[in-house]
């Protein structure tokens, strides 16, 4: 009996202690490569979260806010096809109280109504304006500062700037920017305010019926 087991078995070997072994550390080292690629996709992934909720957390807090109504000023009063604006002033703050923003005004351009271009104008914030006849970039503006100031250009915590598109005695007004035509009684027009970093400030309103000296555009 013993004989024939031996005969069925001859030429069997089993594994040595050294081979499960080599086995066990193939296995080890495949699972920390497998972990250790699992784990740099993981810490990569939460940064790069991270930096599109610094990214986003910075634009909003860096966003401009209206506070209060439009105002327009007349170049000549009238209905409509006589009387034109000629200035609009409204005031903004930051919302959130978040990072400051540079109203440094533009460099006027003569009296054109438009800002000095490429690197002659100082502004960092661009105001372009729209109506269903024209375009026209980077407004003439000028900002006065209201209440709360520390006396520098940078719109910051609790303050609040009031910012007028064109300017009776120097750079010129609307009446100057505006190629096509002016902009007049039941008219439709967009200002958009732009700033190096943050969301854009798009202001829409409707001119009257009868353009009046002072107009508060609701």
């Amino acid at each position: 009996m013993i004989r024939k087991l031996y005969k069925t078995h001859k030429g069997q070997r089993g594994i040595t202690g050294l081979e499960t072994a080599i086995i066990l550390i193939a296995f080890v080292v495949v699972a920390a490569v497998f972990a250790y690629t699992a784990l740099s996709a993981g810490l990569f992934s939460t940064q790069k979260g991270q930096e599109a909720v610094y990214s986003g957390l910075r634009e909003a807090q860096s966003t401009l806010e209206l506070r209060g109504g439009v105002i327009a000023t007349y170049g000549t009063e009238g209905a409509e096809g006589t009387g034109t604006v000629k200035l609009i002033s409204f005031n903004v703050s930051n919302v959130l109280g978040g990072e400051a923003i540079d109203f440094t005004a533009p460099t006027a351009n003569g009296t054109t109504g438009i800002a000095a271009g490429g690197t002659s104008s100082t502004n960092k914030v661009v105001i372009n304006y729209i109506d269903n006849q024209q375009t026209v970039n980077d407004l003439y503006w000028t900002v006065t500062k209201l209440g709360n100031d520390d006396g520098d250009s940078l719109l910051e915590s609790n303050e609040k700037f009031q910012i007028t598109i064109g300017n009776d005695s120097s750079g010129g007004t609307l009446l100057n920017a505006l190629p096509t035509a002016n902009l007049t009684a039941n008219q439709q027009f967009s200002l958009i305010v732009q700033t190096p970093i943050g969301a854009v400030l798009e202001i829409e309103r409707t001119t009257p019926a009868y353009i009046d000296k002072i107009m508060n555009l609701r």
